[in-house]
């Protein structure tokens, strides 16, 4: 059986993390998320996992989630949870909330408006 380089016995995570890295071209009719800082931000929230001793936590880019017009977006499974995120917010805090599982309703995408 081929060794996981982190240490897991079987594929798979508790949380998987998506964060859209799509890049739209300038002067394009939606934003892009790629071009608020969401890579930039992707690396923040990698390495507050990292410090954290994350291991069956992913978190990775995504292409595009299209909920652009939102943020930088964001979906969390397996909760399904969408995010608008933007370069500000406290990562210590979001982490612990992809932890445990918790929402942080104030990131939360609203698709009612």
């Amino acid at each position: 059986m081929p060794i996981d380089p982190k240490g897991r016995e079987a594929p798979g995570y508790d949380r998987h993390v998506f964060i859209c890295g799509h890049e739209r071209p300038e002067g394009a009719a939606r934003p892009s998320c790629r071009n608020r800082g969401s890579l930039e931000l992707l690396s923040r929230i990698k390495a507050a996992a990292r410090e954290k001793g994350l291991s069956n936590i992913r978190i990775q880019k995504s292409g595009c989630l299209d909920f652009c017009e939102n943020g930088i977006a964001c979906v969390v499974y397996p909760e399904g949870n969408w995010y608008r995120l933007n370069t500000e917010i406290d990562i210590k805090s979001f982490i612990k909330n992809i932890i445990d599982g918790t929402i942080d309703s104030a990131l939360l995408m609203d698709f009612e408006a």
